[in-house]
């Protein structure tokens, strides 16, 4: 046998082709290939921006006396979380199962039916620091499956029907107003009133709650959602997550007050980081917001685009094997590039200090208060970030993940239309056209593909998300183009998602009823760092359902979101996204038909009122005159001219003419 990854579509998997140690891709032939063998099987999950993935791989991995020890008493697969979400999720659940705790790396003894017995995330080489070693892991193992099979396998078998218990969730009614009320209330009592955010250190931007937040504060004029909102935003923005020269979020911090970032950038953090930024200036104006929208927009098409129009899934935390080096700076490294008067104002503008807020002296750069002179800060920005890049810059994955192109296609499609930037709109479009050719035309049938690279699809199917999330990204672009083929799209996906991944109780697996079984088949409605596939359908039926008039959405859409009348007051950190389609659903969401020539300057107004409005999960068409999409059908000007129809639920108002009317029918600010 040899190293079989080299010729993956994954870049996490092809930087271990070179390892000695003789990896798999998860297989049928491997688990064969184990019990021919009668070796159990070593599974190592990771991602390609992962620290500790890239420390256990040198450490370990190419290590040739560890590699000794795999390839003879293992079969040793590689996995790309990435690419295969749907593992990744069932042995997480092993591993917290047996261990109370989970993470990345993940590594994973499995006997013959896939069953573990024993779990752990990073391990040295070595026992140090109270862990274990993992030579030592590899044998006591090994003496245990050749000694005491028996216990073994019993054990696999107990871990199993653990997880089977675990995975069951109360479900109800479609939550009312007062669950939505709740669930702030609770997010308060975990509110950090000091620093913002919820809860302690590590923080994560918790994205899909806030952009809840926003939405209550805009349904019932919330003023608590909208005071963790802002300051929540506001934090993140200033502090170390933030990438203060080149635009963009660092996946989560490792304090409490937002300083020092795990410097790894991921795809799915800034889609939805955009967006909410975008909601936030939407609702209240803010500049901030716009700052932070026009910043990271501009690092999405700069540095995420991959050559054929997707968006590749991170950057690495590491330059040269050293985490932060590419994004850390000293007092000294500043005043060297911008002199000593620039550099003495910038210093202490960006918190750099002697000490350092990092590690060995270096510093985050953060932005606690707005500079006293916006052309000389403009300056430095620019001279610092070409300096920076001179720098070895952070590994890129640029495989296309289909669900996090939905996302981002979705963010930039709607901040391109509200902010009058076409360049992101198009590069919006161009996104879709790349998930339709190259991750839903190949299979044939509909169905989606989970990955590509360079232009070629990979082998992996599409697991829920990639549905909800790919459906909400084309919902977008219909509303912002008013390309109808967009709107068929969603169509199509939300089809095979409802046909093929229900449980028949309202709620919906995480893999299709055709895939190759696992232990679990995993299901859960709880978000994660993004949307669970669970809340994305729901939430893009809510959508799909309010721009067509197709009523049997909206009711698969309450039915699943049954779950969140429990899970949204008991776990709302949880179920952001869940609550969001919840607020959506009893605020309509409001629907507004455009009606008028694509080349007259009153339909153009009347659209641009639209997109501001702050009704939760408002949706909205424009079309010309006779126009068959339903939204738009049975709609005629009004005295010759431009018209917009506002419905909500089955009451409509008068259509009108004027801009002023519109605003104040959909709440959106204007002469501002």
């Amino acid at each position: 046998m040899a190293n079989q990854l080299s010729n993956s579509t994954s870049p996490y998997l092809r930087q271990h082709a070179d390892n000695p140690v003789l990896w798999q891709e998860w297989s049928e032939a491997a688990f064969n290939e184990a019990r021919e063998r009668d070796v159990p099987i070593f599974l190592s999950i990771g991602y390609s921006a992962c620290h500790w993935c890239h420390v256990m791989a040198h450490e370990s991995f190419e290590d040739a006396e560890v590699a000794e020890l795999l390839n003879s008493n293992y079969v040793a697969i590689k996995l790309d979380r990435e690419e295969r979400p749907d593992i990744d999720s069932v042995y997480m659940q092993a591993t917290l199962a047996l261990t109370g705790h989970g993470g990345w790396p993940m590594s994973v003894f499995l006997d013959h039916d896939a069953q573990p017995f024993y779990a752990g995330t990073y391990f040295p080489k070595t026992s140090r620091n109270g862990m274990p070693g993992f030579m030592e892991i590899l044998s006591a193992l090994t003496q245990a499956w050749e000694e005491r099979r028996g216990d073994v396998t019993t054990v696999g078998g107990r871990v199993v029907d653990a997880m089977n218990e675990r995975a069951t969730f109360i479900r109800g009614d479609l939550p009312t107003s007062d669950v939505l009320a709740n669930a702030v209330t609770r997010l308060q009592m975990n509110f950090d009133e000091v620093h913002a955010g919820f809860g302690g250190a590590p923080k994560f931007p918790p994205s899909m709650v806030l952009e809840f937040l926003l939405r209550e504060a805009a349904r019932t004029d919330n003023l608590a959602a909208l005071f963790m909102a802002e300051r929540t935003l506001t934090a993140m923005a200033r502090g170390g997550m933030y990438d203060q020269l080149g635009g963009g979020f660092a996946r989560y911090c490792v304090d409490e007050s937002w300083t020092v970032p795990h410097f790894e950038k991921m795809l799915y953090d800034n889609a939805l980081l955009l967006r909410v930024y975008v909601h936030w200036y939407r609702l209240t104006g803010s500049e901030l917001a716009a700052k932070i929208v026009r910043e990271s927009a501009t690092f999405l098409l700069r540095e995420m685009r991959t050559p054929e129009g997707g968006f590749a899934s991170a950057l690495d935390a590491d330059t040269d094997g050293v985490e932060g080096k590419f994004y850390a700076w000293t007092p000294s490294e500043i005043t060297e590039v911008l002199g000593n008067a620039d550099g003495s104002w910038a210093v202490n503008l960006l918190g750099v200090t002697p000490e350092g807020t990092f590690e060995h002296g270096l510093s985050v750069l953060q932005l606690p208060d707005d500079p006293d002179d916006f052309d000389r800060w403009a300056k430095v920005r620019e001279q610092l970030f070409v300096h920076r890049a001179q720098r070895t810059a952070p590994g890129r994955d640029d495989k296309v993940v289909a669900s996090w192109n939905g996302l981002v296609i979705a963010a930039l499609a709607e901040a391109g239309a509200l902010l009058s930037e076409p360049e992101w709109v198009e590069a919006a479009l161009v996104a879709g056209d790349l998930l339709v050719a190259i991750h839903l035309g190949p299979t044939g049938d509909d169905r989606l593909c989970r990955t590509s690279r360079d232009g070629v699809p990979g082998k992996n199917v599409g697991v829920l998300d990639d549905y909800g999330s790919v459906a909400e990204g084309f919902l977008a672009l219909y509303q912002v183009t008013g390309d109808d083929s967009w709107l068929a799209l969603s169509g199509v996906l939300l089809d095979v998602a409802i046909s093929h991944f229900s449980d028949e109780q309202g709620g919906f697996f995480d893999t299709p009823d055709d895939a190759p079984p696992l232990v679990q088949r995993p299901q859960d409605p709880s978000d994660n760092a993004e949307p669970s596939g669970w809340f994305a359908i729901a939430h893009a039926c809510v959508t799909y359902s309010a721009l067509t008039g197709i009523q049997e959405y909206r009711q698969i859409a309450e039915r699943a979101l049954g779950v969140v009348a429990d899970l949204g007051v008991r776990a709302p950190r949880a179920s952001g996204w869940g609550l969001a389609a919840v607020s959506a659903l009893i605020d309509g969401p409001l629907e507004i038909a455009i009606v008028g020539r694509f080349d007259d300057s009153a339909t153009a107004l009347l659209r641009s009122i639209a997109l501001g409005t702050t009704a939760p999960g408002a949706v909205f068409a424009v079309g010309e005159p006779g126009s068959e999409v339903p939204l738009l059908r049975d709609r005629p000007l009004v005295d010759g001219g431009a018209a917009a129809y506002v419905c909500r639920g089955f009451t409509c108002q008068a259509p009108t003419t004027d801009p002023f009317v519109l605003a104040s029918q959909v709440g959106a600010r204007v002469g501002e």
